[in-house]
């Protein structure tokens, strides 16, 4: 089985929201995460680009009738960047959440331009 996209977890951002989740969770996290790096095409049930953002995407999970986002974009082709994950708990993504993956998707794009 090929591997399609390689995922890079950005500083501890992604490692903040995931640590302190129930095994259960994290295997459905860990499920979708895989489907991310093989699937050619990922399905739009857990991948979806943020309208009126630059770049940015969200990773969708379910569980349990609760719903969780991580958001990440993509680098140098096949490169998947994550960054913060949260709980959703209303249909519209807070705009808190998508400032501060935005925020961390520049973080990572200027620590990359000032190491070359």
């Amino acid at each position: 089985m090929d591997q399609q996209r390689q995922l890079v977890f950005f500083k501890h951002y992604f490692k903040d929201f995931y640590d302190p989740l129930n095994d259960k969770l994290k295997d459905k996290i860990d499920h979708v995460l895989f489907l991310v790096r093989i699937a050619e095409r990922i399905p739009k049930k857990f991948f979806k680009h943020m309208t009126g953002t630059d770049g940015l995407f969200e990773i969708r999970i379910e569980y349990r009738s609760n719903i969780y986002r991580v958001f990440c974009c993509f680098d140098e082709g096949n490169l998947v960047i994550l960054f913060n994950g949260f709980q959703k708990k209303s249909q519209k993504t807070p705009n808190k959440e998508i400032d501060k993956a935005l925020k961390i998707k520049n973080e990572y794009f200027e620590l990359k331009k000032r190491s070359k």
